[in-house]
């Protein structure tokens, strides 16, 4: 995950950074040479749109901001597409608000779609769906956006380049002492004392966003790194482990927290009875359970829904996000993947739960 915010995407209000973006866009394409995985969210919309509009000021109005948002996120789009396309790679644009993550069923479509383009080798390109989030305009940010992406996809690292170095011990303006926190965990103390916010007239953030982004995406054990995008090369060098900036580690072993989650956070509302050898291949770890082990199902669930996993002695083996709303089951239980089209004259996903939506008990 790369996050770039407002101060490094624009100049001072007067448009997009061009060049800074050509060469971001330059990492990101010999990352993916080596076969890194890439989503980006940028920031910049709303100061785009106000540079296009011949706006000076910040709008307050919500109508004048998502106005502004739906004007730059044409030029921001673009801009990111032409300079992708230079190194002969495709981007997609994704439109999020933060209850397409907190739906279930929405939060599943969304990280099938990422996952999918990310395995076309598509750079998808997030931001907040402005012109519909109003909190996000009137409260929020694009760190924790990124964060909420994060989590989303079990991402290894969380990237937020800033137009600072990263996380100082004291305010580096006001004290020469002012020393570098290069390592930290995400719960460490000093990062509630240093943290301070954002003094940016385009921005809505500040390291308060930021450490707070941190600690939401160490709990898919993502590791945060903050650190300044106006260093030549910045991308290049966090693959390279030769940057300078502020990394925030997570407390967290990766999918852990996701699994938690999945299996104490969420209500079931459903059940399926497996066989026994789809009850042995979820015992045995690491896979994902198909709709032909499945003998019966009770409750009314829908796609996203957590339901219970039961072996033929009526034991609870394991728990998970369901890809089929409970009808669509029924008819598909007992059947092979091959044949879901088939029966329902659509597939949406191979898999009844995919083992990264799957929690053993």
């Amino acid at each position: 995950m790369v996050k770039i915010g407002s101060s490094l995407i624009t100049n001072d209000g007067q448009g997009l950074n061009l060049a800074a973006i050509e060469s971001w866009m330059q990492d990101f394409a010999a990352l993916r040479e080596r076969d890194i995985e890439l989503i980006l969210v940028s920031s910049g919309a709303v100061a785009e749109g106000m540079a296009r509009l011949g706006m000076t000021q910040r709008p307050h109005t919500l109508h004048e901001l998502q106005a502004a948002a739906a004007v730059g996120q044409m030029g921001l789009v673009q801009a990111y597409e032409q300079y992708l396309q230079a190194h002969r790679l495709h981007s997609a644009q994704i439109l999020l608000t933060h209850d397409d993550l907190r739906d279930r069923s929405r939060y599943i479509n969304a990280r099938s779609t990422l996952c999918t383009l990310l395995n076309l080798g598509v750079v998808p390109v997030v931001n907040e769906n402005d012109t519909v989030a109003t909190d996000e305009i009137r409260f929020g940010d694009n760190d924790n956006l990124a964060a909420l992406v994060a989590n989303l996809i079990d991402a290894d690292r969380l990237i937020i380049l800033t137009d600072q170095v990263g996380v100082y011990n004291k305010n580096p303006a006001q004290y020469e002492d002012a020393e570098l926190i290069t390592n930290c965990s995400a719960h460490d103390p000093i990062l509630d004392l240093v943290a301070g916010p954002s003094h940016h007239a385009l921005g809505r953030g500040g390291m308060i966003t930021k450490i707070s982004a941190a600690r939401r995406a160490q709990r898919s054990g993502t590791a945060t790194i903050i650190m300044s995008g106006q260093t030549e090369h910045a991308l290049l060098s966090v693959a390279d482990d030769d940057y300078v900036g502020t990394t925030i580690h997570p407390t967290i072993e990766a999918m852990t927290a996701r699994k938690q989650w999945i299996a104490n956070q969420l209500q079931v509302v459903g059940k399926l009875y497996l066989d026994a050898g789809a009850s042995g291949v979820l015992n045995s770890g690491g896979a994902s359970l198909l709709a032909v082990g499945v003998t019966s199902v009770d409750g009314d669930f829908q796609r996203g829904d957590l339901v219970a996993c039961m072996n033929n002695d009526g034991q609870e083996i394991a728990r998970g996000l369901i890809n089929y709303s409970a009808a669509e089951t029924r008819q598909i239980m007992g059947k092979s993947s091959q044949d879901i089209e088939g029966i329902l004259g659509y597939v949406d996903e191979s898999e009844l739960i995919h083992r990264d939506n799957l929690a053993l008990i």
